[in-house]
């Protein structure tokens, strides 16, 4: 249930969220409390290790006769324990480990997209800038927000990155060929009741890409295209959430896997594809889903939830695009962006979903960075300055190239950045979600990068503590109005 209308206009002030229609005047300008954001990046929760939460700690589930509703909580991959201490208690490292991730998540995704071709090497910029020490190996996976689920019968609890720019769910299974470390021990098929592997002539077998038969099962590819990938066994197994429990869900039961996602255990598509959770679950949860991803630098968790009574009332709803070309990925219109209150001279057409699928503008819980096509960048980039020109300059850090020294201020005055959503409303972006900390002595840097194509990406750093909801069966994305 929402919150009453004057909890939730309390909580909306708090974080400077502002939804409005484009005839409505916004502030602007908003303070950044710097000497805050300091105080968060010093006191990072250590890594959680993996019995310090427990299964029916990260649920909350309700069910009705006709309406399901599941609710996790959504936790950051820096709450999870790595093997390298260092990077995960330093900010600067932490930061630069975010970026490769980034960097890597964008190329893949830029590989899967129509038109989608690096023109111009931006995308790829800064890959060499942070040194193959920063992190190793099984570090460099894409996965940013976590959920904890229960595997098999009886239920193996389980973390899973949660991805909407994917279509498949898998887990790590033993027997290991290949296997990268997670928190929790790896799931053995053979320890679980209701695992079963899917026949060749299967037509779930069918409906995944690169599929393949091996003594009469069916065996499944997945490649990533930072290099990372997973092959195994495609299986219908039971998944649970708290106390519900969800039969023959297909999942990939993984025994060679590379460079993917360290601390989970697999990753949960909910991607727009009949393969993901959300396309698998069907008319349980009527195709909706929201979530909130939780603030950087706090101790607070996000949620992640299922079903129709998910969606908010009081929401600012625009319409759902879909590209055939790329059935995976949600897309949204955006007509233009704003700073300080003025539009941003930019041309509509360059955010556009053309009708051979190219460009548009995706939404992606697995990037971190938001991107525009160059000169889109560029423009908004130079908007920021102007109005920025009062606040020390500094070298540009890793893909951004707008930082500033904010070590002498306790608060700084900044413009507004603002989206302007197709059909009419405005998302005025909380000041963390786009001046953001780059180390722990006051670098700040505007968060935002070319993506070096036509293509624009909504990362996950705009979207974090604004509830997001996605309506599949009406075709509707929610904007707030809830916070977390």
């Amino acid at each position: 249930m929402s919150p009453p209308p004057a909890l939730q206009l309390a909580l909306v002030a708090l974080l400077h969220l502002t939804l409005t229609n484009a005839a409505t005047s916004f502030p602007d300008f908003q303070l950044l409390n710097v000497e805050e954001v300091l105080v968060g990046v010093l006191a990072q929760p250590s890594p959680l290790q993996t019995s310090e939460y427990n299964h029916h700690e990260l649920l909350n589930v309700t069910e009705s006769e006709d309406q399901w509703k599941w609710k996790l909580k959504l936790i950051h991959r820096d709450w999870l324990s790595t093997e390298n201490a260092t990077v995960s208690r330093n900010h600067s490292r932490r930061f630069h480990a975010r970026i490769q991730r980034d960097v890597k998540r964008v190329a893949s995704l830029l590989l899967r997209i129509p038109g989608g071709v690096i023109h111009d090497g931006e995308a790829a910029h800064g890959v060499n800038d942070f040194g193959s020490d920063v992190v190793s190996g099984m570090d460099q996976g894409s996965g940013e927000y976590f959920v904890r689920i229960g595997v098999g019968s009886p239920p193996r609890s389980q973390y899973m990155v949660i991805d909407s720019g994917s279509d498949i769910v898998w887990v790590q299974c033993k027997p290991c060929n290949q296997c990268y470390k997670q928190s929790d021990p790896v799931f053995d098929p053979a320890d679980s009741a209701s695992y079963g592997g899917v026949p060749c002539s299967s037509s779930v077998c069918d409906r995944i890409e690169n599929s393949g038969c091996h003594a009469g099962r069916c065996r499944y590819e997945v490649m990533y295209g930072d290099g990372s990938y997973t092959k195994g066994t495609l299986a219908l197994e039971t998944l649970t959430f708290g106390p519900t429990v969800v039969q023959d869900v297909a999942i990939g039961c993984g025994h060679v896997n590379q460079g993917m996602f360290v601390g989970a255990a697999g990753l949960l598509g909910l991607g727009g594809g009949s393969m993901s959770l959300v396309g698998q679950l069907g008319g349980q949860t009527g195709g909706a889903f929201s979530y909130c991803l939780v603030s950087r630098g706090t101790n607070s968790s996000g949620s992640l939830v299922f079903g129709r009574e998910a969606m908010p009332v009081g929401a600012a709803w625009v319409p759902l695009l879909r590209n055939p070309q790329a059935p995976t990925f949600y897309y949204i219109g955006l007509s233009g962006l704003g700073i300080g209150g003025i539009r941003v001279p930019i041309s509509e057409d360059i955010f556009q979903l053309t009708e051979l699928g190219f460009g548009g503008v995706v939404m992606d819980t697995g990037t971190a960075v938001t991107r525009f096509p160059t000169i889109a960048y560029n423009t908004f980039r130079d908007a920021f300055i102007e109005q920025t020109a009062n606040l020390p300059r500094v070298s540009g850090v890793s893909i951004f190239d707008t930082c500033y020294n904010l070590s002498s201020f306790v608060t700084v005055r900044i413009p507004t950045v603002s989206f302007y959503l197709s059909a009419g409303p405005i998302l005025t972006l909380p000041a963390n979600n786009f001046l953001i900390p780059v180390d722990s002595v006051g670098t700040f840097c505007f968060a935002f990068a070319s993506s070096g194509s036509g293509l624009s990406i909504i990362g996950n750093i705009q979207q974090e503590g604004i509830q997001i909801s996605f309506d599949g069966a009406n075709g509707y994305v929610g904007f707030g109005p809830n916070v977390c």
